[in-house]
């Protein structure tokens, strides 16, 4: 089964959509991440491994690939860990896969969970109202995304 979530890739002031796609497939277990990340992003693996570990869930022992879609779109920054969490906890089933479809999400987990603030919320939230999506960000970055009067700006609770 592959799992979706929505982010945005920032290229200069503008936000591109980006597709995150999650995969576990049986297989020596392994955490990657393809599609162009830059080295916040690829490490974004550990920040997620250590937030699951923090929040006691568990990983499962398969292979899990995480592409960012489209592939030859530069990927950078640490806003891709949320995502890339949401995805994951949909293919390991702990969330329902619809749950996030309708969703833009951006933030940073600190390696015990919490959600740190990024930068880049205003176009993210501009991006995720023009397609009619919602934008899940840090409470911090809450405020700049609010300037984007046509989007819903979903704050997690902590």
């Amino acid at each position: 089964m592959i799992s979706r979530a929505n982010t945005v890739a920032f290229h200069g002031i503008d936000a591109r959509p980006v597709e995150v796609q999650c995969s576990l497939v049986a297989g020596l277990p392994a955490f990657a991440i393809v599609g162009l990340p830059d080295k916040a992003v690829s490490e974004a693996r550990e920040r997620v491994r250590a937030a699951f570990a923090a929040m006691s869930i568990a990983l499962p022992a398969k292979r899990i690939t995480v592409n960012l879609s489209p592939a030859d779109l530069p990927k950078e920054g640490s806003h891709f860990d949320l995502p890339i969490a949401l995805a994951l906890l949909a293919a390991i089933g702990i969330i329902p896969p619809e749950a996030v479809a309708e969703t833009v999400a951006l933030g940073e987990l600190s390696l015990d969970g919490l959600l740190m603030p990024v930068t880049g919320a205003l176009p993210a939230a501009m991006a995720a109202a023009a397609a009619d999506r919602h934008l899940l960000c840090p409470k911090a970055s809450a405020a700049e995304a609010a300037w984007a009067g046509d989007a819903l700006v979903m704050v997690p609770r902590a």
